[in-house]
């Protein structure tokens, strides 16, 4: 094999180098500085998963059930870890030691760079639509929110289709190990509605191979490769065994399955439409991806010195530091959503490529990849095109376990950038004529021309958002005049950043200058583009020595209940349901998480919710009525927190304890009936038992006392003056708890719409409760057999590969 230096190995190495130094510069206070990003996501979860972390570093073990957030849910959903996995490994050698989250940047540039050069796409050319791709507002956005995992999950879909292209372009080992890497560390990430997104991306692109096998009357090939193809997604899965299969049972009991109610609640499984399709685009927002401040920004955008916003509040008295924090964010936006961190954006100069892409790309392939940016912003219109949406909601199998449809547009994200570089290949592989010069002048004149349209005419927009109903009409004027000033400004540097781009372009054609420089200019022309706009989104301030440090900094209320050194919840009236700060110190009743429990969340709606709020109109009257919190008192909620003061904390005197006998038991034949007894009954003296699945249940007497608890255990002393019931404050899951009493099995029941109940014989008794699910321990030993699988065929079609390589 004789491998040309210069022009087999220096273009890509060159090409890794671009975006490797992108990152390193863009994200330098994390890479050269240490610090982190302040993600409020993450942090988030950093509190969520501080009990599961804390018990692997002292016990090496996995916890599987945390009892830190909403009462207690599977942990696997928070922090999973198997022992053996390599992909921690595998993505640290493939990022080059970059930390995490930026590492995804670099991957996903990357990961295109590969799929554009199993096209043929030309390195130069293969640059631009890499980092169109990865470097887009969307993804720096996300991780400026700490999305992290839906990021690098966007980012793996190149590299599977770069192994599903070279497995159908006469190289099915590479394809094959390319392709399998890409979804196993996808299916790591967790990312379900990536990973569905990822589906409709492949089956689109395989209409279009089959379309092209059967041209050729090469069918039998594709069914050869596509059981390769299979293959590589046993293994891709069997790696992520354990996680999936954890996952997929879990689904059904989350919010993403079935509602237990009959009323007051969407009849059908997966999420509420109202809900799902809140964030849903406008039609016209779709222009953001031409002009990125066509809607004004994200929700709080900075504004420049002597906006028209600044003036107008010091012409009407404000004070200087309300007018600082208001023009620091200013509700630039003016689109259809509640709200948003920023526009979605990759560059308007890939917008000019892709135009050229429906021209001269391989038909099969501009329509395949025409189909998928459609599809994406049909997607992302949401409730803004019912017709449409609502069907697909409710027909398409999985598609109503998704929320924010507006994350469709990472579809088009991708597909944009593939085809433009396939576009701006397939010009410079046709002879420059007068077709040529037309073909240049449409995507010049539909990209470039609209922009500048946009910029001459935007006063006649009328730029009236759904905020603007909060503000004085003196403001509302000064702020539509600073979102329209957006809006040319913006438009402007469209047309400029399309127009040298396609000046470069026409100059190489011509043959006035090189392939290569101009490939080079087009390159630098799009990086200071998105990294304008990328820098008003997350830039030096958003970094941070330890974000963590100060965010979970103990609070005086915080002091004050730690010195409890017993078992109980705590309940944070601060946002209480969207909020894991307290889970990091405390098991807590509320928490932070996209997919609760589903029977939690109801208790939440229809009980918790209004019993706090009743609660805090009394305590407000200086009544303090703990008898009423029927619900929170059987989920042993001892503190109740009100603010970061000491005196702000208020203990629960009539908390039922870790466990009880109650003293009466009451049949129920639905949960509707059941659900409704929870708000009435006193939960301490009374429980609720559905006899429609359980029956024959008696009541009990004596005492019980919790003698040892860990996330996955828990161990009762019970001395029971007569056999019966007795009610556990802790959360019902069907799957996986398992009881012994003196180490006999024993039934966990349902009480009380979502406890835990066993029934005890008399006199003195150990019971234990050990949460051990069988989709974990009989799959963890696969998940590393098909990773190491995995690793061996990646090896062997390197060698392959590199063998039966002429030049």
């Amino acid at each position: 094999m004789h491998i040309n230096l210069k022009k087999d190995i220096l273009p890509h190495v060159i090409s890794v180098i671009i975006f490797y130094l992108i990152v390193l510069f863009y994200f330098s206070p994390a890479v050269f500085d240490g610090k982190i990003i302040f993600q409020n996501d993450i942090l988030q979860w950093e509190g969520g998963a501080k009990e599961i972390i804390d018990h692997r570093a002292e016990t090496g073990e996995e916890a599987l059930w945390t009892n830190s957030m909403f009462g207690g849910m599977p942990a696997y959903l928070v922090s999973f870890e198997i022992a053996g996995d390599i992909t921690n490994h595998i993505t640290k050698v493939l990022t080059l030691g970059l930390p995490h989250p930026i590492n995804a940047i670099f991957f996903g540039m990357v990961a295109m760079y590969i799929l554009l050069l199993s096209f043929k796409v030309r390195p130069e050319f293969s640059v631009i639509g890499s980092i169109a791709f990865a470097f887009n507002t969307f993804h720096i956005i996300s991780i400026d929110a700490g999305h992290n995992a839906k990021i690098w999950a966007i980012c793996l879909i190149p590299l599977i289709l770069a192994g599903i292209h070279l497995a159908f372009n006469q190289k099915k080992l590479l394809g094959l190990a390319l392709f399998t890497l890409g979804l196993m560390l996808q299916l790591k990430f967790n990312h379900l509605q990536i990973t569905y997104y990822t589906v409709i991306i492949v089956f689109i692109y395989l209409i279009a191979v089959i379309y092209e096998n059967y041209k050729s009357r090469q069918l039998p090939e594709f069914g050869k490769v596509a059981l390769i193809l299979v293959l590589g997604t046993l293994i891709a899965v069997g790696g992520n065994i354990s996680r999936f299969l954890s996952v997929y049972e879990y689904g059904k009991y989350s919010t993403r399955g079935a509602p237990n109610l009959e009323t007051g609640t969407n009849s059908q499984a997966g999420l509420d439409k109202d809900y799902a399709f809140n964030w849903s685009q406008g039609k016209a927002e779709t222009l953001t991806l031409l002009v990125p401040f066509f809607y004004g920004g994200g929700s709080g955008e900075a504004l420049p010195e002597n906006s028209n916003t600044e003036a107008a509040l010091r012409a009407n008295g404000v004070d200087n530091a309300q007018i600082r924090g208001f023009i620091q964010a200013a509700p630039t936006y003016w689109g259809d959503q509640p709200g948003t961190g920023g526009p979605i954006y990759g560059g308007a100069i890939m917008i000019f490529l892709f135009v050229l892409g429906l021209l001269y790309a391989q038909k099969s392939y501009r329509y395949a990849f025409l189909s998928i940016t459609i599809l994406s912003l049909l997607l992302a219109w949401g409730k803004n095109l019912e017709w449409f949406n609502y069907a697909v909601f409710d027909y398409l199998p999985g598609y109503n376990k998704f929320r924010a449809v507006s994350m469709a547009l990472c579809l088009a994200l991708f597909s944009i950038p593939v085809l433009g570089a396939l576009g701006l290949e397939g010009l410079f592989a046709e002879k420059f004529d007068k077709k040529t010069l037309k073909n240049l002048a449409i995507a010049l004149g539909s990209t470039a021309g609209i922009a500048l349209l946009l910029a001459v005419f935007a006063g006649t927009f009328g730029f009236r958002g759904a905020v603007d109903l909060n503000l004085p009409d003196w403001l509302v004027s000064a702020v539509q005049e600073d979102r329209k000033a957006f809006l040319r400004s913006s438009a402007f540097k469209s047309f400029i950043f399309i127009a040298l781009s396609g000046a470069l372009i026409f100059f190489a054609l011509k043959n006035k200058i090189s392939i290569q420089l101009a490939g080079l200019g087009v390159v630098i022309l799009l990086t200071i583009d998105l990294w304008m706009i990328n820098k008003r989104y997350l830039n030096d301030d958003s970094f941070q020595i330890n974000p963590s440090q100060q965010f979970f900094a103990a609070t005086p209320a915080d002091k004050m209940i730690l010195q409890d050194p017993g078992y109980f919840r705590v309940l944070n009236l601060a946002n209480p349901f969207n909020d894991a700060r307290t889970s990091y110190f405390f098991n807590s009743v509320g928490g932070y998480h996209g997919a609760k429990m589903r029977r939690y969340q109801e208790l939440i709606e229809n009980v918790i919710s209004p019993e706090m709020n009743q609660f805090i109109q009394k305590a407000q009257e200086g009544n303090f009525d703990f008898e009423s919190l029927n619900a929170l008192n059987m989920l042993n909620t001892k503190y109740i927190m009100a603010g970061e003061a000491e005196n702000a904390v208020f203990e629960n005197p009539l908390a039922n304890g870790p466990a009880w006998f109650p003293s009466r038991i009451i049949e129920t034949k639905s949960n509707d009936e059941e659900i409704k007894l929870i708000a009435e009954i006193n939960t301490r003296q009374e429980a609720t038992v559905n006899v429609q699945e359980f029956q024959n249940i008696k009541t009990g007497s004596g005492t019980i006392r919790l003698e040892q608890q860990s996330p996955n255990q828990f161990t009762y002393e019970v001395n029971a003056e007569a056999a019966g019931l007795v009610v556990f404050s802790e959360i019902y899951y069907p799957l996986g708890w398992k009881a012994t009493i003196n180490g006999q099995e024993a039934e966990i029941i349902r009480t009380n719409y979502l406890l835990r109940g066993i029934e005890v014989p008399s006199g003195q008794s150990t019971i234990e409760m050990k949460f051990e699910p069988k989709s974990y321990f009989n799959t963890k030993g696969i998940n590393v057999i098909s990773q190491y699988l995995w690793l061996a065929l990646f090896l062997v079609s390197l060698f392959f590969t590199f063998k039966s390589e002429k030049s």
